[in-house]
């Protein structure tokens, strides 16, 4: 029963044009990618910011999948989701515009409230990301 309700992200992922590693690991495999960017942020991020809005757009798709899961499966993550969100807030800090830039956010309908996680950059950058937000002005 289990496979058939991860089925239903599965497909909505392969519509979406996803890897197929991650259609083949879907809503909790998004999860544990987004935990792991989660820890990346708590240690110091060490990547750029291209690698950093790769790793939030990762979030943006727990978001946009999370509607295609059962409400069982969704039961299954939405406490761990919960506690990696908490931590990231707790580690980042609130940025007046979208990382991805004004047009962006427009154009997909992102806000800081519900997208949130386009509108933070870590506390503690590592150096490369720390040069490329002050260089690039995010």
């Amino acid at each position: 029963m289990m496979e058939e309700r991860d089925e239903t992200v599965r497909e909505f992922l392969r519509r979406r044009g996803s890897p197929d590693t991650v259609v083949a690991r879907g809503l909790a495999g998004l999860l544990e990618s987004w935990e792991r960017t989660v820890e990346a942020v708590v240690r110091g991020y060490p990547y750029g910011l291209d690698d950093y809005l790769n790793d939030l757009d990762g979030r943006q798709l727990i978001e946009e999948a999370w509607g295609a899961a059962s409400d069982i499966e969704r039961a299954h993550i939405e406490a761990r989701l919960g506690v990696a969100d908490d931590r990231m807030r707790g580690h980042t800090v609130q940025r007046a515009r979208c990382l991805w830039g004004a047009e962006a956010a427009t154009y997909h309908g992102w806000s800081a409230e519900k997208n949130w996680w386009y509108w933070r950059v870590p506390a503690h950058p590592g150096a490369e990301l720390a040069d490329e937000i002050a260089t690039r002005g995010v």
